[in-house]
């Protein structure tokens, strides 16, 4: 064992509360959730951040001291890398996102380059046995909240779902919290699948849902066919126990990818609790074939689009022409799209 000063902890591993004077192990079990810390090698201009546990971005420089977490991405738009079978102290890890996914494989992209390299220090320790000084390897895994399945009648959920990254759901589901808490309404919210990123759950926390939550309070690191459906109940349940009027979830990634969003969708439990949708597209193209997707696989018709298909007149003519569904650019038209939610849902705001 040694010791180091951690100079700055990724919002990954928030529920360990972890601290900055952290004993490390030599032997780093090389599986996703596993706790590392490492010295930053590189110095970039662009994707150079890191969100900490408070939810801060702040910007790495060489010879930093991090501590994140073994896990995988397979993004679109950014870097894509994996668990390495094996992790020592010295070897090369990258950077995977900025929520602290580390791993490797990863090849440079366009617009932001290579990714940050990070040299393995060690295991970062816990210390969970009263009085003994035995540490053992934190993991973000253990440190997640109850796995519980939901029970009894949930409070109506608003969902989601889009073609790709960045297709606009986040901000969607940001500016429909804010309106119908506006309208007096209670409103919890969350984020159901993808890589370990607290900035989406923040975003619409700012707007004024309460609770938030993450896969990652259930101890994924990265969602996927296998764990996206159980982590997804608990966080259904948990959000459910403080009773809110209403539940906006947003599914990460698109309907195609690898995050497990088909695997929420197919779960007769997530499924049935959904009673209204959005589907944020990024193009024409993209709506049509998304809507083609959730009617044919899973039986459901979103109840609005949005994203940026509706930028501009001729994507959003496109929606409600061909599709024959509303479209709602939720930056220009936050209050018809929360309306549009509101009467699918059959409630009535408790204020004007």
């Amino acid at each position: 064992m040694k010791r180091c000063t951690l100079d700055k902890i990724a919002s990954v591993t928030l529920r360990l509360d972890l601290d900055r004077n952290a004993v490390l192990g030599a032997e780093i079990p090389a599986l996703a959730g596993s706790v590392v810390a490492g010295r930053v090698l590189d110095a970039k201009s662009v994707y150079n951040q890191l969100e900490d546990v408070h939810g801060r971005m702040v910007t790495l420089h060489p010879g930093d001291v991090i501590a994140g977490a073994l896990g995988h991405r397979d993004a679109l738009l950014g870097y894509s890398g994996h668990v390495p079978e094996s992790v020592a102290p010295g070897d090369i890890l990258q950077l995977l996102n900025l929520g602290g996914v580390l791993g490797v494989g990863a090849r440079p992209a366009p617009g932001i380059g290579a990714p940050i390299r990070v040299e393995v220090l060690g295991a970062v320790l816990e210390f969970p046995f009263l009085g003994r000084r035995v540490g053992r390897p934190a993991s973000v895994a253990r440190a997640g909240l109850p796995a519980t399945d939901p029970v009894g009648e949930l409070p109506p959920v608003v969902a989601l779902v889009g073609t790709s990254m960045h297709a606009g759901k986040t901000t969607a589901a940001a500016v429909i919290v804010g309106e119908l808490v506006r309208r007096g309404l209670r409103v919890a919210a969350g984020k159901l699948t993808g890589v370990s990123l607290r900035r989406d759950v923040l975003e619409m926390q700012d707007c004024g849902a309460d609770p938030v939550a993450l896969f990652t309070d259930f101890g994924v690191v990265t969602t996927d066919a296998d764990n996206a459906a159980p982590a997804a109940r608990a966080l259904l349940a948990h959000l459910a126990d403080a009773a809110p009027d209403v539940i906006v979830l947003e599914m990460g990634d698109g309907l195609l990818g690898t995050y497990g969003v088909h695997a929420v969708l197919e779960d007769p439990v997530l499924r049935a609790a959904i009673r209204a949708s959005v589907l944020c597209a990024q193009d024409p193209v993209g709506a049509w074939g998304g809507c083609r997707l959730l009617e044919e696989n899973y039986g459901l018709v979103p109840d609005a689009l949005s994203g940026r298909v509706t930028d501009n007149p001729a994507g959003s003519k496109f929606c409600s022409e061909r599709l024959k569904l509303p479209a709602w650019n939720a930056l220009r038209e936050g209050p018809e799209l929360a309306q549009a939610m509101l009467e699918s849902l059959d409630l009535q705001a408790v204020k004007a």
